[in-house]
């Protein structure tokens, strides 16, 4: 099967060079596994990160890694243990992270608990997109935050995979959302549900806007010291990026408030109930661009801007 390898970290303008296209053996099926044929991959900030030495690098061993923790495809054979799945059938997972899944390849083995059917409505596309970003969001605003209805939530970072996904999880949920993004993300933000979209430059409308019950934070760094001011007394800051994740903790705390970091989980079943949610369209996955297995590297360059709409994902067979 062919797949895709990283032979050393990598900076991004040389992932060309070092990520590749091999050929190499289909993975052995073990218990409580499925076989599946991949259809499609979704492409994170988490995955070139880690191809860079950062991420999750120290989770995965030796190299050579094959990245990816998302896809949607196909079963071809259940261990014997599986029950709940059968050749043929479509299905989605978020797979093993931090540890290396390997879902940049034609064929993967996935833990079966960590999988879900595909609704019938619902592309593989669209799906692949869904599952690392959708769980994110997922857990940031309700397993981390205890969100309510009614709260006031601020989504840093609106527009982006996650982002995007918790403005209509929020609202979904009955919150009153605000979201920040550059300007030119603002008509499409509204469109999602969004109360109201904030150039993330514009310090003073955001303090009008505050307190805010619960805080997304898609930034990290100073940007996300900076939303403690806007937290209220009793409110929660979910603080995403873990490279900055102590320092903003920190402050938080230094000023009598809560910060908790997150480290997405997969889970199954709160995959299923997300995908249920994209059947009955209460949730948009917006796709920005898709590329061949073979133009990962494009990808990556393009999701290291730190600007893109939505997901990018790879494309595997038809």
């Amino acid at each position: 099967m062919k797949a895709i390898r990283l032979d050393q970290f990598s900076e991004v303008d040389t992932f060309a060079t070092h990520l590749t296209v091999q050929e190499i053996p289909e993975p052995a099926l073990e218990a409580g596994e499925v076989l599946i044929r991949t259809l499609a991959a979704g492409v994170n900030p988490i995955d070139y990160k880690t191809c860079s030495g950062g991420g999750a690098s120290a989770f995965i061993g030796d190299l050579p890694f094959i990245p990816g923790w998302e896809f949607a495809g196909e079963v071809i054979a259940c261990g014997s243990d599986v029950t709940g799945f059968d050749s043929g059938d479509a299905v989605v997972g978020f797979i093993r992270f931090p540890e290396r899944a390997g879902c940049y390849a034609e064929r993967i083995a996935a833990p079966a608990d960590q999988i879900a059917r595909l609704p019938k409505g619902v592309a593989p596309i669209t799906a692949a997109g869904a599952a690392l970003a959708g769980l994110t969001a997922w857990q940031a605003l309700f397993d981390k935050g205890n969100l309510q209805p009614q709260q006031r939530v601020l989504v840093m970072a609106a527009a982006g995979g996650v982002g995007h996904l918790a403005v209509q999880l929020a609202k979904w949920k009955g919150a009153h959302v605000v979201g920040t993004a550059s300007p030119a993300n603002h008509d499409h933000l509204l469109a999602l549900g969004c109360d109201q979209a904030i150039d993330y430059r514009d310090e003073l409308a955001l303090e009008a806007q505050a307190p805010f019950d619960l805080i997304i934070d898609g930034v990290g760094g100073e940007t996300g010291i900076k939303a403690i001011a806007l937290l209220a007394a009793t409110g929660t800051l979910i603080t995403l990026p873990s490279v900055t994740k102590d320092q903003v903790i920190a402050a938080a705390e230094k000023e009598g408030k809560k910060a908790l970091p997150i480290r997405v989980e997969p889970n199954g079943q709160q995959l299923a109930e997300l995908l249920a949610r994209i059947e009955q369209q209460e949730l948009t996955v917006t796709v920005a661009e898709t590329y061949p297995l073979a133009e990962v590297a494009r990808a990556f360059t393009q999701i290291a801007t730190g600007h893109t709409r939505g997901k990018v994902v790879l494309t595997l067979g038809s």
